[in-house]
């Protein structure tokens, strides 16, 4: 798909010039992001739960335990939205009215399902690991039968989807750019830090060179 369609349930309504609607920009977002935040609706109570993610084509992939609400209300195909959001930077306008962020932002609506075959789900678990930390998945041990019976992993088709993206300088009242008042942009950026090793770590054993070397925008 290059272009989700745009209707009532994904068009960007306020500020809509900051709306994107393709595939390319929408997946580029996801594909960044490590934490989404699923909405949904139980005895009519709405609940949204942050959760890792990971993107395949498509399709969505979360996991957790197999008593979770999300997952149980996922695999029972009723609908849900998913959020992901970037933050880029703090637009530090003249006025208090006009500050902003700089950000990159996905609402994508899907209804999901089950993932129950054992090497569907032991892939999936890969795309999973290899999302957060790619290079992981053959350097770590993999599930056994008991984790994996504890465990329920979901696939969530994209429906709809629309990413809504701000870049650039803060957008003042004409009148206020005469104000002797500092405005701009602070950049924001989610850095990795030098690897701490867990103090039970066995010596001689490196750090990978995926985690010392780790970049979300690679």
């Amino acid at each position: 798909m290059s272009e989700f369609p745009i209707t009532d349930r994904n068009q960007v309504k306020r500020v809509p010039k900051r709306g994107h609607y393709d595939s390319e920009t929408v997946y580029r977002i996801l594909d960044e992001g490590l934490i989404c935040h699923v909405g949904f609706v139980q005895d009519q109570q709405p609940v949204v739960i942050p959760t890792l993610y990971a993107r395949r084509g498509e399709r969505l992939i979360l996991h957790g335990a197999r008593t979770s609400r999300m997952l149980q209300h996922i695999q029972a195909g009723h609908p849900v939205s998913v959020v992901v959001t970037l933050v880029d930077g703090l637009v530090v306008a003249r006025s208090v009215f006009h500050h902003s962020m700089n950000y990159r932002s996905v609402v994508l609506f899907g209804r999901g399902r089950l993932i129950e075959p054992e090497g569907e789900k032991l892939e999936a678990l890969e795309i999973l690991t290899e999302h957060i930390l790619r290079g992981r998945w053959r350097d770590a041990r993999k599930p056994n039968r008991q984790e994996l019976d504890a465990t329920s992993v979901v696939a969530i088709n994209i429906e709809s989807a629309s990413a809504k993206v701000r870049t650039g300088p803060p957008v003042d009242d004409e009148e206020d750019y005469q104000l002797p008042t500092w405005a701009g942009v602070i950049p924001l950026r989610q850095q990795a830090l030098e690897p701490v090793a867990d103090p039970r770590l066995r010596s001689g054993i490196p750090v990978p060179g995926y985690a010392a070397r780790y970049d979300r925008t690679r």
